[in-house]
């Protein structure tokens, strides 16, 4: 079972403090995960961030930077945002306990990777950043003081996910005694959608399901259907299986 944490990312997007860098980095290794990256960091290697970390300093120097969130989660088959604002247009929000069993469950899949966006210190993740994503966590708090620390969250959901494994792996092992075996469902990247949401949109405009002109129907659609496919897994076939349908709609549409 350790495999499927080598599959997934924790990606901090625009993290402001140091602090914040090296505690995150820690959390991680103290729950035995080891991929972080950064969207737009300031320098990761400062004696404070160092302090932070305790003993976790690899984390910090084998972390990935990234220019956007796009690169970030490209080879990445399924991205998870966590936040704590939710609203009709965030998309599915799961409490963190059951976006972990998700997660697990996902990236059991050998070929399976998953990325975790958590978003900046002062506002968090924006709307667009959180169309990139098949649903949404949230960890619950209090009321009246419900912003957690970014480093908090990081170690909350990398407990989370830990706690999924172990529950699973017992699990696991009373299946396999009962000759019982795991499906290894192998998806397609973050950055392979990317595509077939512009053909979807292409042929939905030319069946006129797309109001021409309106652009907040025409993303609330587009919105609904990344998050849906971007949660669902797709497999390569399903991937051109869904190509094919939009090259042939636009084929008998443009006759």
């Amino acid at each position: 079972m350790r495999k499927w944490k080598d599959n997934i990312s924790f990606v901090l997007v625009e993290p402001k403090k140091h602090g914040n860098i090296g505690a995150s980095a820690r959390a991680m290794k103290n729950m035995g995960f080891k991929n972080l990256c950064f969207v737009r960091p300031p320098h990761i290697l400062t004696d404070e961030a160092g302090w932070y970390a305790h003993n976790s300093l690899d984390i910090l120097e084998n972390a990935e930077q990234y220019d956007t969130i796009a690169d970030a989660v490209a080879q990445n088959t399924l991205v998870v945002g966590v936040a704590r604002r939710i609203g009709k247009k965030r998309g599915v929000v799961l409490p963190v306990d059951e976006g972990a069993r998700r997660i697990l469950e996902f990236s059991a899949g050998s070929n399976n990777k998953v990325a975790l966006l958590f978003g900046r210190e002062d506002r968090g993740l924006n709307n667009s950043e959180v169309d990139e994503c098949g649903f949404v966590m949230t960890i619950p708090s209090n009321k009246e003081h419900p912003s957690l620390n970014l480093s908090h969250a990081v170690m909350v959901v990398a407990y989370e996910l830990s706690m999924s494994g172990r529950r699973e792996h017992d699990k696991t092992e009373r299946c396999m005694g009962a000759g019982m075996s795991r499906a290894d469902k192998k998806s397609v990247s973050h950055g392979e959608l990317t595509s077939l949401y512009e053909r979807i949109a292409e042929v939905l405009t030319l069946l006129d399901y797309l109001p021409r002109g309106d652009r907040d129907i025409k993303q609330h659609i587009m919105s609904n259907i990344k998050h849906f496919l971007g949660r669902a897994g797709l497999t390569d076939w399903e991937l051109k299986m869904l190509h094919g349908i939009c090259s042939q709609a636009q084929k008998k549409l443009n006759l």
